[in-house]
């Protein structure tokens, strides 16, 4: 079993891997616009208000079906189309969120790929300038998964973007390792914790005792607390209750095209 201190010192795994068979359809399908954004709403839990969205990618393939997330990323790594999709959504989004109301704000996901490319903070900034979304305005949000390849290099470029107003959040928390030198080495300004760490708080004293830490921890902080997965209003109320800040979750809404959440914004 890996240390968390050797996953630390892996880097991502650059060799080629063999072509997923559809990496040449997932070419076109950027080239072509069929590479396609939703939106999952996010609201305060002081009031219920949105506050924003997270941008969730999705591909429709005539074949497979709704391909996203893990499985998305997947097949254009192993076509060497990683930074080609990470772009495409992150321009794409900003292109959609410069139009929502001042208040709200867009999150968007980082993968290790993302983090070990010398040029990602670069880009980033540059497609901030040529959209006009305020930097103030974006959260990025980053898992474990991608921050054992390297944490001291990705904690510096976290650090270069966070200096320009961006704002960290450290997704999934508590679904991996849970390793609290990230709280001591990143420039975190949130943590999203993973469904995990929420669904038994109404029913279980010991995971409401673990969230009540958390919760405190986070606080001393000065950390913004995200709960996602949440589904029911009791779950709502229970993260209401105990101080989380935002949440998000079928409850709320589940993730929509860009039209109809541009259209709550209004509401």
């Amino acid at each position: 079993m890996n240390t968390p201190l050797q996953c630390r010192r892996q880097r991502p795994d650059r060799r080629r891997a063999e072509p997923h068979p559809i990496t040449e359809e997932l070419a076109e399908a950027l080239a072509n616009g069929a590479i396609t954004l939703l939106f999952q709403p996010q609201f305060r839990a002081a009031d219920g208000a949105l506050v924003g969205a997270e941008a969730l990618v999705r591909w429709q393939h005539p074949e497979h079906g709704a391909l996203a997330g893990d499985s998305l990323v997947a097949i254009a790594q192993s076509g060497g189309l990683s930074r080609r999709l990470a772009r495409h959504i992150a321009r794409a989004a900003m292109a959609a969120a410069v139009n929502w109301p001042s208040d709200l704000r867009l999150s968007l996901n980082v993968t290790a790929m993302d983090l070990f490319d010398r040029t990602f903070a670069e880009d980033l900034l540059a497609m901030l300038d040529d959209t006009g979304f305020p930097a103030d305005r974006l959260t990025l949000e980053i898992t474990e998964q991608a921050l054992v390849a390297d944490l001291d290099r990705s904690a510096e470029r976290l650090r270069e973007l966070a200096d320009h107003g961006i704002r960290i959040a450290l997704d999934d928390f508590g679904a991996g390792f849970c390793n609290f030198r990230y709280l001591k080495v990143l420039p975190l300004h949130a943590l999203k914790l993973d469904r995990s760490m929420i669904e038994g708080v109404t029913t279980c004293e010991r995971d409401l005792a673990v969230l009540r830490g958390i919760l405190a921890m986070a606080n001393a902080l000065d950390l913004t607390v995200i709960a996602e997965g949440i589904e029911t209003a009791e779950l709502r109320d229970a993260v209401v209750r105990e101080g989380c800040d935002v949440w998000q979750g079928y409850l709320g809404g589940k993730p929509t095209e860009p039209a109809a959440f541009q259209a709550l914004t209004t509401v």
